[in-house]
């Protein structure tokens, strides 16, 4: 397929994940949860996915008594979020091709 395609990154909740992590440094794990709606167990696993993969970093703490999880996309995970962004968009631009079936 196409260079930079990432068939990892590319699962819908992970390409978001990717997405909102881009946008900042760390992240609380809560956030994330609650911007897409999932479960704790559904992001975790999707976390695990992409920590596995060398992608994301998590970091725990307490807060107010509370352990805290806090995500962040590693070197390698901005790296590879870029190259499968830009996969995609060399993709979508064949969109633009004319309809020769007409």
């Amino acid at each position: 397929m196409t260079d930079g395609f990432n068939d990892i990154i590319h699962v819908p909740a992970r390409l978001r994940v990717c997405s909102i992590l881009a946008e900042v440094a760390e992240i609380e794990f809560g956030v994330i949860r609650d911007s897409l709606a999932l479960s704790d167990s559904a992001l975790s696993k999707h976390l695990r996915v992409l920590e596995n993969a060398g992608y994301i970093a998590l970091r725990k703490g307490i807060v107010d008594t509370r352990t805290r999880t806090w995500v962040n996309l590693t070197k390698a995970g901005r790296a590879a979020f870029r190259a499968h962004v830009r996969a995609l968009r060399s993709l979508a631009a064949s969109a633009d091709i004319p309809d020769f079936t007409e």
